[in-house]
């Protein structure tokens, strides 16, 4: 049996292969795409769409290209490591020239009548340059001249810049100064929030033949988030992965542990560069690992230890959300179930409004300084407190 026929697919739902098909709109690629579509009706339509690698730029590209009229004639340039007479070359090219023994003067010369031509015969032009962060600013320069070409009533070339977020970086430089103000719209597509991330599988999966989404049951979401950052193309790899794990081991449908499976078999961490989550734990554990440690929590289930944390002076919110710094993955325990701030007089653990409560021994708390020793029980999980103050005085007076 195939991996389609074992999960009754039709196609498979999460391939890298930007497809069109597939694009789910959330609502920051409407608005993105909205923004392409006013090139058409702005006579001086010029707009820069940035996003991080993944982020679905080129399948945006791929969808607005698939939609243009009749009277919309095109040019698309993805290689843009190149010299300024290279770029016009390539650009003559996609309008279906052979330019390759012209010399610059000629080059402009071409388009520019190729541009009148068009607009005399009631065509629109429009210029999209995919990876637009290779540009060299002389090609950049180029690209401004070319916007200002017009008619003596409006422009007649349409422009698209499409590029990774260095692209801004580089339009903010003052020497592209000119070029900037030429710009109409300019927009950064950032990753998917945890509720889009969720509707973006469960829309490429309906593309793929299965609707409702049955294979990855709630658990997995917060787990492919966390490691996904919310970007597309993390996605499609970690659920990729896990399905195709899933299949080895003759699962129909997926649970956290799966995800947390693929993961081990990318040999991901945490996504850091979108959720913060990886950094801020890196903080934290250098933070808190070194002297100034005043709490050790040990997390326990069926009385198997789970993980160790040790932390200093300050918050620390417990809850099954990926967020939070001890992270426990139950249905027995809230989002943001407890809180333990730590300082030099103890810790005090305290109940965020949770669903089924903290206690301490048989005793359910809603505020409790804590002693070396106690166990908080957290659903099924325990919470195993050690005072690091009371230890490092042991360790003094025994030196002494």
């Amino acid at each position: 049996m195939s991996y389609l026929e074992h999960f009754k697919l039709s196609e498979q739902p999460f391939r890298l292969t930007p497809d069109p098909d597939f694009l789910y709109w959330s609502k920051q690629h409407a608005r993105a795409k909205a923004y392409m579509e006013s090139t058409i009706w702005l006579a001086d339509g010029f707009v820069v769409i940035t996003g991080e690698i993944g982020s679905g730029k080129t399948t945006l590209l791929q969808s607005f290209l698939a939609e243009l009229d009749d009277n919309v004639v095109c040019a698309v340039v993805s290689q843009t490591q190149l010299t300024p007479t290279e770029f016009l070359q390539a650009v003559l090219t996609e309008f279906g020239f052979k330019p390759f023994n012209q010399r610059k003067v000629e080059l402009l010369d071409t388009l520019n009548m190729f541009l009148i031509e068009q607009y005399s015969n009631g065509k629109k032009v429009v210029l999209i340059v995919d990876e637009a962060q290779n540009l060299s600013k002389k090609v950049l320069e180029e690209i401004r001249m070319l916007s200002g070409i017009e008619t003596h009533k409006e422009k007649v070339l349409r422009i698209i810049l499409a590029g990774q977020p260095e692209l801004k970086e580089t339009l903010d430089s003052p020497s592209l100064k000119q070029l900037v103000q030429r710009v109409r719209l300019r927009f950064h597509l950032g990753p998917l929030d945890a509720r889009d991330m969720r509707e973006y599988i469960d829309h490429r999966l309906a593309v793929a033949g299965r609707s409702p989404n049955d294979i990855f049951d709630d658990s997995c979401f917060d787990v492919i988030y966390r490691y996904s950052g919310g970007v597309p193309r993390l996605i499609n790899t970690l659920c990729d992965t896990a399905l195709l794990c899933a299949f080895a081991g003759e699962k129909t449908s997926l649970s956290a542990d799966d995800i947390m499976a693929a993961v081990a078999e990318l040999n991901w961490k945490e996504h850091e560069s979108n959720t913060g989550l990886f950094e801020k734990l890196r903080q934290v554990a250098a933070r808190h690992s070194g002297e100034n440690a005043l709490t050790q929590i040990e997390v326990r289930s069926e009385g198997e230890s789970l993980s160790l944390h040790s932390f200093g002076p300050g918050r620390i919110i417990i809850g099954r959300s990926p967020d939070n710094e001890i992270y426990i993955q139950s249905k027995f325990v809230s989002r943001h179930h407890a809180q333990l701030i730590s300082d030099e007089q103890g810790c005090t653990i305290e109940d965020l409004n949770s669903t089924n409560g903290v206690f301490v021994g048989e005793k359910q708390v809603k505020k409790y300084l804590l002693q070396d020793g106690d166990v908080v029980s957290l659903g099924v999980h325990e919470l195993v407190y050690t005072d690091l103050r009371r230890a490092s005085d042991d360790e003094a007076s025994a030196a002494g």
